[in-house]
């Protein structure tokens, strides 16, 4: 067991001023709001318990952009301790209206369909076994809230569309010209879309879904399709929204509240005393088996409100860190492992710059404690987590336990040096060249550089 007390020696101030928000996060309509309904019973796949979660951009991932491409990166992202590869939309993406040369992955022509330029449906077949192979699973990203206008949903069936007061077909959202939004109050249209997703089950194997803007789709919706899924196998879904009724129907859900808090502390604006509080009302809210996925970047962040070392600083390192040890699963966007130093243009072409990065090693390092570690675990897997009190705000120190695994952190999330006093009983770093403990009149200090951390585990016996 750990001893439970750090003391903050010193006070620190921020220097940094970065600032961002989530496009998506900012634009959630009225619209088709969570409502309670009754419930549906899901489980999250026990395979799910110690996983940690990629994001693969697939435009950009290579000059091929494909499957086939993709493919040979599956053993060093299974090695680097990813579980789940989540593969943004690889559909065919509409015409009419697109957004730049090659438009928005999030404009689907055909829900059962493969973008050609990616490859055919044996490839992704393919693809989705050879994840299996190396015992990691793929989700695919879901886009049920609108449709491509060029969708033959739209000459079809024109009444599965929201209409205006005059009659026409309306965006989501003003911004988001290049889709047409979907009327859910027409049962047929929810019926197609169900079977759309039962199919990618059904054929190709896949093991869940990343739904988009899932809290802008009835919650009734996804307990159907839910219900639907898992009478084919046990599925893993993501809804990206924030909003503890969501979880009535998906296992794990976004926690923008606090990615946007990470920016701020960055940009002097708040302290590691409210990412402390913000923490400590999720899991107040947020029932005891929930996944929350915790993450620095994606693909709309990286895009649209720039790159973690732009909006971050010199924070990013330890921001990373951070969210593979609190509670909840780490998300890992395409190239964050390679020091993505570059905003990816959305609806063009524009390859990763793949080259060796210390993020390599970090992460690495860090999800093989998460796997090995059942403090570490998802949800309820997973051990609670104690904050210990400091004198400092900058300071963030906390211990998770679960079943005899143990593991302590402290953070310095300012720009300034911070001198803590602990106890640390049977304590070994994780990362040995980091901040060492150094005995001082019988009491053992760390000292750490500004944004500097170091997480121990238990010694091994």
């Amino acid at each position: 067991m750990f001893n439970n007390l750090f003391r903050c020696m010193a006070c620190s101030l921020l220097v940094f001023a970065f600032s961002a928000c989530s496009q998506q996060a900012d634009k959630q309509p009225e619209k088709n709001m969570i409502t309670t309904l009754e419930s549906v019973s899901k489980k999250a796949p026990e395979w799910s318990k110690d996983a940690a979660i990629y994001e693969v951009n697939l435009r950009q991932y290579s000059q091929e952009g494909t499957f086939a491409a993709f493919e040979p990166h599956l053993p060093r992202l299974q090695k680097m301790g990813i579980k789940i590869i989540w593969l943004m939309p690889i559909h065919p993406i509409g015409v009419e209206k697109r957004k730049g040369a090659l438009g928005s992955y999030y404009s689907v022509k055909d829900y059962t369909g493969i973008d050609p330029s990616l490859g055919t449906l044996d490839d992704f077949k393919r693809l989705v076994r050879k994840t299996h192979e190396l015992g990691m699973y793929l989700v695919l990203d879901w886009v049920a809230n609108h449709s491509a206008w060029d969708n033959p949903w739209m000459e079809k069936h024109p009444d599965w569309y929201t209409r205006n007061d005059s009659g026409e077909v309306i965006p989501p959202v003003p911004d988001w010209s290049d889709v047409a939004d979907l009327n859910f109050d027409n049962h047929d249209m929810r019926a197609e879309m169900i079977r759309a997703l039962a199919y990618w089950v059904e054929e190709t194997d896949i093991d869940g879904f990343r739904c988009d803007m899932a809290g802008m789709v009835p919650l009734d919706f996804w307990r159907a399709a839910r219900k639907q899924l898992d009478d084919i196998k046990p599925v893993f879904m993501l809804g990206e929204w924030e909003e503890p009724s969501i979880h009535e129907a998906f296992d794990m859900s976004y926690t923008w509240k606090l990615h946007h808090l990470m920016k701020d502390v960055a940009h002097q604006k708040n302290t590691a005393k409210d990412i402390r509080a913000t923490i400590e009302t999720y899991l107040k809210e947020y029932p005891p088996d929930a996944y929350r996925v915790q993450f620095t970047s994606n693909h709309d962040e990286n895009s649209w409100q720039g790159t973690v070392f732009e909006r971050l600083g010199d924070g990013a390192e330890a921001f990373a860190a951070l969210t593979t040890v609190i509670p909840g699963m780490p998300l890992i966007y395409s190239g964050q492992e390679a020091g993505l130093s570059k905003r990816l243009a959305f609806f063009e072409k524009d390859v990763i710059d793949w080259q060796p990065h210390p993020f390599a090693e970090l992460y690495t390092t860090l999800l093989h404690l998460k796997r090995d570690n059942e403090a570490l675990w998802n949800g309820e897997y997973g051990g609670g987590i104690t904050f210990i009190d400091s004198d400092s705000e900058h300071v963030l120190a906390f211990t998770r336990e679960k079943d005899g695994n143990s593991i302590a952190a402290v953070f310095n999330l300012s720009a300034t040096p911070q001198r803590v006093e602990m106890t640390a009983g049977d304590l070994e770093p994780v990362f040995p060249s980091g901040p060492q403990l150094k005995s001082q009149n019988g009491q053992s200090i760390i000292e750490l550089k500004p944004w500097a951390y170091q997480i121990y585990k238990k010694a091994d016996k």
